[in-house]
């Protein structure tokens, strides 16, 4: 029978996805410590998830006001600490679950890259994936010395020649070529380690890679684009995507197009796992849910949408009135999450104002939110995966790490009676327990 991934939704810093999830008087403020990430990788791992994954940006959402005194004050996302750090942590004090980070394809080198994540798969006994981000806005590139960001379509052109060096450094070693005999003192097969020779259009990459295949073989790849051409590039790249879906019918119709173009590209749509975005509000009772969700509510404040809408669009939202409609060209120059921008313009059928960009998008609340009991949030979970919208969820947390108590609590159970979650790891790493298998080298690449 098909079963559900389930995913922990990350990130190494002072709060969740919510900008408020710090104020919740349940949540714990020790998130620079590494006792913070174990406590929550052991709630995921005694709750059979397959993958904690730590979202990123190389910069604090100060692009509102210009200023980062407002979003400083206020908590909005501005304590962000190394995730790959987090992740290790997080790792050292679990045995099955996977860990993913994220990292950027337009501010890091791809031989830095693969090795720290290669090296990363070997610690943590081939548990390792990389999410794969082009980046959003120009306070990244300029807190890695740019001048702006690069444009949508070019930066991910950029990263298809990335992902070639990645994966022509990871095919450098082959299964077999560490010998490390004493005796006869060979460390290595040379026939079996590879030089690289890479010149594209953006990138270039001349040498021998130096760490060998992993028990996995690599760390798995994730991708989260949902502009066209992300979707394309996930298409092209992605072992599992994760997508946030406006309702059930969209989620239907853009999991089996993008299956379609897995299928088209050579690759086998099975061995790619699509999962949603979910927020679970879930206790005991609806009505105790529901109790949680009007704490959550009472948390939010403007600053925490208007400042994480100016981060994803790479615009100044305090540039405009709430109820001011933003011109052709300041739309047309929105240069970070397109497929935000695009999806508030068709709700809106107008220019949009702010106002239509925070209720459209909710950026900073939890957006669908699932709330009720176990049964009531494996109701809609089931609905959503039954129904050929997704494989799987990313789960994301109102508050740390209660979220996730409540859910392996109340909602893995009630998943796990109706057969469509695991009742234990299938394996000692994460491919076993995505139902991947090991890649060959040059797999990767397209007939």
């Amino acid at each position: 029978m098909r079963q559900m991934v389930l995913v922990g939704f990350l990130q190494a810093q002072n709060c969740t996805t919510l900008a408020s999830a710090w104020r919740h008087p349940d949540a714990h403020s020790d998130f620079t410590t590494a006792a913070y990430y174990q406590r929550i990788g052991q709630v995921l791992e005694a709750g059979k998830f397959q993958l904690a994954f730590f979202d990123d940006r190389l910069a604090m959402p100060d692009i509102y006001g210009g200023n980062p005194a407002e979003v400083v004050a206020n908590g909005v996302r501005v304590v962000k600490i190394d995730p790959v750090a987090a992740m290790m942590a997080m790792g050292f004090g679990t045995r099955y679950l996977g860990l993913g980070s994220t990292a950027s394809t337009t501010y890091y080198e791809p031989f830095d890259v693969a090795r720290r994540f290669q090296t990363v798969d070997h610690m943590l006994g081939g548990r390792a994936a990389w999410n794969v981000v082009t980046s959003v806005n120009d306070a990244e590139a300029q807190n890695m010395g740019r001048i702006e960001h690069m444009e949508h379509d070019a930066r991910y052109d950029r990263a298809d020649e990335f992902m070639e060096i990645v994966h022509s450094c990871w095919d450098g070693w082959e299964d077999g070529a560490l010998v490390v005999d004493k005796k006869s003192g060979l460390f290595a097969d040379p026939g079996k380690v590879h030089r690289l020779e890479y010149q594209g259009k953006y990138l270039k990459s001349s040498g021998t890679f130096t760490v060998p295949r992993s028990p996995q073989g690599h760390p798995v790849v994730i991708q989260a684009g949902s502009s066209n051409r992300g979707k394309t590039f996930s298409a092209r790249w992605a072992e599992t995507v994760f997508v946030a879906y406006e309702d059930l019918e969209a989620g239907k119709r853009q999991y089996t197009d993008l299956k379609a173009e897995v299928a088209r590209l050579g690759r086998d749509p099975d061995r790619l796992s699509v999962n949603t975005i979910a927020y679970p509000v879930v206790a005991e009772t609806k009505a105790e849910a529901e109790d949680k969700m009007a704490l959550i509510d009472s948390l939010y404040k403007e600053v925490d949408g208007l400042s994480l809408l100016s981060e994803a669009l790479n615009y100044d939202f305090k540039k405009k009135s709430l109820d001011e409609a933003f011109s052709a060209e300041e739309l047309e120059g929105m240069s970070g999450m397109q497929a935000m921008r695009d999806r508030v313009m068709r709700i809106a059928g107008r220019n949009p104002t702010v106002r239509d960009f925070l209720e459209v998008t909710r950026r900073g609340r939890p957006r669908e939110a699932g709330v009720g009991s176990g049964k009531e949030v494996a109701d809609r979970l089931e609905q959503w995966f039954t129904d050929g919208a997704c494989d799987g969820f990313v789960v994301a947390g109102t508050h740390m790490p209660g979220t996730f108590e409540d859910f392996v609590r109340f909602v893995t159970p009630e998943l796990q009676r109706r057969g469509l979650f695991r009742s234990d790891y299938t394996g000692a790493t994460l491919r076993e327990n995505l139902g991947l298998p090991v890649p060959k080298r040059g797999s990767w690449r397209l007939a």
